[in-house]
């Protein structure tokens, strides 16, 4: 039997309020695709996707956000990509250090890293009140979490505070959470002028808005024309940084925009946690399996796991 195509498993839950658009965050990230009209999640939904973890693909991101960030204060951005540098007495700065041989750096490269895998379990929640008391009972096991609210929807920000506390009583101490802000392509001042998304209407049948932000929500979008923006990303960022959340990520289920990135930036928290020895891989309330959970530990079990002569003399005339 062959090896199965990941390494870990970590289950993943998206929680927030009704029509925040988990749903169709968790299919953007399985199926790449979007739907217009989805069903009101009753209970829980499952996904699941294989991504890389680690080097050498977290190395190349690590790359290509260094060659976006300013040249620096010793040398001059040619526009292209490139640096010049500059004399270190004319910049008045230290001199360059010594560069090593390529002689030597030849023999100093290892060999390449094989890249790891992990499979993302993904639990989408239903967000409705009424089954509030049965999504907690799914928080438990879960290594991650997406807090997902609607960006055009200021009471679902409000309630996040409240979906992190019963996150933090049932999951794990170390739960990785990034807090994703959603439908980012009407949070913008070139969004559509239609008024055709899925999600809000799912939530303005299914939610009730908190006492007096019916107003506060018309005179909010009142002069903004086509944006629909109720939450800054200044006050999700800060609010982020407050409740010791990893990182505050603005997506769109409908464009794609930054959705697969948001479950990237959980799913490399979780694998550098696994480096760090932080879970007990054979132990299921931890949120993370390692290959003896399936694959080729799996193999090995059944091999070890067989019938004897004698037993399969009592057994009937079944095929299995």
């Amino acid at each position: 039997m062959s090896s199965a195509p990941w390494d870990y498993i970590a289950k993943l839950v998206c929680i927030g309020d009704s029509g925040c658009g988990k749903s169709s965050l968790t299919i953007r990230l399985c199926e790449g695709r979007f739907v217009p009209h989805h069903d009101v999640t009753i209970g829980v939904e499952f996904g699941s996707r294989i991504v890389p973890v680690g080097p050498p693909y977290s190395s190349t991101i690590t790359a290509a956000a260094s060659s976006r960030s300013p040249p620096s204060p010793d040398g001059n951005n040619n526009g292209d990509g490139t640096t010049t540098k500059t004399n270190a007495s004319e910049a008045g700065g230290l001199p360059p250090p010594p560069t090593i041989p390529v002689e030597k750096q030849a023999k100093q490269q290892q060999p390449p890293q094989p890249q790891k895998h992990m499979k993302l379990s993904l639990w989408d929640t239903a967000g409705q009140e009424t089954y509030k008391s049965v999504t907690r009972s799914y928080f438990r096991g879960a290594s991650g979490a997406l807090l997902v609210f609607d960006l055009t929807r200021r009471a679902t920000f409000q309630h996040v505070t409240d979906w992190l506390n019963d996150l933090r009583q049932i999951a794990e101490p170390d739960i990785v959470v990034v807090l994703v802000g959603n439908k980012a392509d009407l949070a913008s001042p070139d969004a559509p002028d239609d008024d055709d998304d899925a999600d809000n209407n799912a939530a303005a049948s299914n939610t009730t808005p908190a006492a007096g932000s019916t107003s506060a929500s018309a005179s909010t979008s009142a002069g903004k024309g086509n944006n629909k923006r109720e939450v800054t990303r200044q006050e999700a960022e800060e609010w982020a940084r407050r409740n010791g959340v990893l990182e505050y990520v603005e997506t769109s289920a409908k464009s794609g925009a930054n959705v697969e990135m948001a479950f990237m930036r959980v799913a490399e928290r979780i694998f550098q946690n696994i480096q760090a020895g932080k879970y007990d891989l054979n132990d299921r309330r931890s949120g993370v399996k390692g290959p003896s959970a399936g694959g080729a530990g799996s193999a090995a079990a059944a091999k070890a796991v067989r019938l004897t002569s004698d037993a399969g003399k009592g057994l009937g005339g079944g095929c299995c």
